[in-house]
């Protein structure tokens, strides 16, 4: 298939468009660069060998949107594109519900206007709200952030768009926590500011960037006190979308709902002595209180996932730790040096 991923230059954007490729689907790139880098993109050449356009531009732009669907024959459609932070959209709701909404607004009319049917969506588990632990897709779906009620909203408007426009298919994709880089060392994940999640913070201690690890909490109901979440490498994350994407060719439902994740629990002391053995060495930490609105334990069932899509996780955390390492040792300072 002939397929646009927006966003495709972000974290996990950037993995995705790997496998695509691999997969032989032809691949077109939208982003803004708000949250990734162009260097990006000629190592997805180098990764690939193959040439893969991309075009710099905001989706909430309806114009140049518009423009993009009527000059390309798009088959399909993968939407990573948007703010992710949930203590920004604390800070900033309206930036948020803005950018993330208006975006997906302007990809699905252009969508309809160009007969293009088929959309696998990079929703998230805080759409499960407080109730992550075990978390199956029939569960109600909340929020308790305004980044967890864009994505709760954006599958509503899917959903309705669905029962308007029967002839669409939509994959919305729950995950967890994506860690890890491509084995290679080429690409990974570079938080443009201070990382707002685990494994990339514990990385940048381990380069030097970073004094130390601060752990919120360790008197949660979890074996060791700290909080239990459900890590993916991010080449399983992407093997998944395509797994999505080309079960939307054989579905009878408008809107399928597929949580992928491991299943399993790492808890954040786990998870740091494992990156530890990766590099060969302790890193400091220290214990601080609890952050606001975490949860004690989220993690996936994927059993869903496992029957529907034939897919399932073959990344331990081992590798995990491994490839992240690998990553952020040859690029100290990410795609800057």
């Amino acid at each position: 298939m002939k397929v646009l991923v927006s966003g495709g230059a972000g974290y996990i954007g950037s993995h995705t468009v790997v496998r695509l490729v691999e997969a032989g689907h032809d691949v077109v790139i939208v982003d803004n660069f708000s949250n990734a880098v162009p260097a990006v993109l000629g190592r997805l050449e180098a990764l690939t060998g193959t040439a893969i356009p991309c075009h710099a531009f905001d989706l909430t732009d309806h114009d140049k949107t518009a423009h993009l669907f009527a000059a390309e024959a798009f088959e399909a459609v993968i939407h990573f594109a948007g703010y992710k932070a949930v203590g920004e959209s604390v800070a900033k709701p309206l930036d948020y519900y803005e950018n993330n909404l208006g975006s997906t607004f302007s990809l699905l009319r252009a969508m309809q206007r160009h007969d293009v049917t088929k959309l696998v969506f990079s929703s998230s588990a805080t759409v499960y709200g407080t109730d992550q632990a075990g978390a199956t897709e029939d569960r109600r779906t909340f929020a308790t952030n305004p980044y967890g009620w864009t994505k709760v909203m954006q599958e509503q408007i899917m959903r309705d768009v669905a029962v308007a426009s029967p002839e669409m298919r939509f994959a919305l994709l729950r995950y967890f926590n994506p860690v890890g880089a491509h084995p290679s060392g080429t690409i990974g994940e570079d938080p443009s500011d201070v990382p707002n999640n685990l494994m990339p913070y514990i990385a940048q201690v381990a380069v030097g960037r970073r004094e130390k690890l601060q752990v919120f909490g360790d008197d949660y109901d979890t074996p060791d006190g700290t909080g239990v979440r459900d890590y993916i490498h991010v080449a399983d994350l992407a093997a998944g979308h395509v797994a999505a994407l080309e079960a939307l060719d054989r579905t009878q439902d408008a809107v399928n709902v597929w949580n992928l994740g491991s299943g399993r629990g790492t808890s954040v002391l786990e998870l740091l002595h494992a990156f530890e053995k990766a590099v060969g060495r302790d890193l400091p930490y220290e214990i601080v209180g609890r952050r606001p609105g975490d949860v004690a334990s989220s993690y996936a069932d994927p059993a869903k996932a496992n029957a529907e899509l034939h897919w399932r996780t073959e990344k331990s955390v081992e590798d995990m730790c491994a490839d992240t390492w690998r990553w952020q040792s040859q690029n100290p300072q990410g795609y800057a040096g």
